[in-house]
């Protein structure tokens, strides 16, 4: 468990080897979701000494650093997932196929449907577990603290900002995300899927 005192240190990541994506892209996008973890730190500094007694919903020091933090800390995990959930060559398979193919009626309506978000979001568009309903749903992000379907876990997340694409592909973000949906961690999605599944269990 993290306390407040402690420093967030950014995951790192083996970022060679995906075809479509060049290491300068990857490493500059992995510099940003640094910028994110050494932001949230500075917050909790900040907050350790904010002044509670004068909290105001028009502006206040603590209102500034609250929706910072959620800002930050949903930039950070949002890129960890994307990070994670990279990987060169693999097939989807396992229950996260089932559970696609009986919410879209097949992989390939998905990968339309998915693909399709990823030119509509301005952010990013994120596949997740509705935790009420048990199916899966495309949610699409304005940003990163925009646009979250309540009581849903996300399983995969693909970030559509400029700054994933620019350097390998201009504004032609269409074919990035041809090249996203070549390179999923799909071990990485079943293994969140199971995961969350066994907690609900619990």
């Amino acid at each position: 468990m993290i306390a407040l005192t402690d420093r967030i240190v950014p995951k790192t990541y083996d970022l060679r080897g995906f075809p479509g994506f060049s290491h300068r892209q990857l490493s500059e996008h992995y510099t940003l979701y640094v910028g994110y973890v050494n932001k949230l730190n500075e917050i909790h500094e900040l907050l350790k000494d904010v002044d509670y007694s004068k909290a105001n919903q028009t502006y206040s020091d603590l209102r500034s650093l609250k929706i910072g933090e959620n800002f930050a800390l949903n930039g950070i995990k949002l890129h960890e997932a994307y990070f994670e959930n990279l990987s060169p060559g693999q097939q989807i398979s396992g229950r996260i196929e089932q559970t696609i193919n009986a919410t879209f009626g097949s992989y390939e309506n998905f990968h339309t449907q998915f693909s399709a978000c990823g030119l509509a979001a301005r952010g990013w568009v994120l596949l997740s577990l509705n935790l009420d309903w048990g199916n899966v749903v495309i949610n699409c992000l304005d940003a990163h603290d925009v646009g979250y379907y309540v009581n849903t876990y996300p399983l995969l997340v693909m970030d559509v900002y400029e700054h994933a694409y620019m350097i390998d592909y201009g504004i032609k973000r269409a074919d990035y995300i041809s090249a996203f949906m070549q390179n999923i961690a799909w071990e990485v999605v079943n293994r969140r899927l199971e995961q969350v599944l066994s907690m609900l269990k619990r």
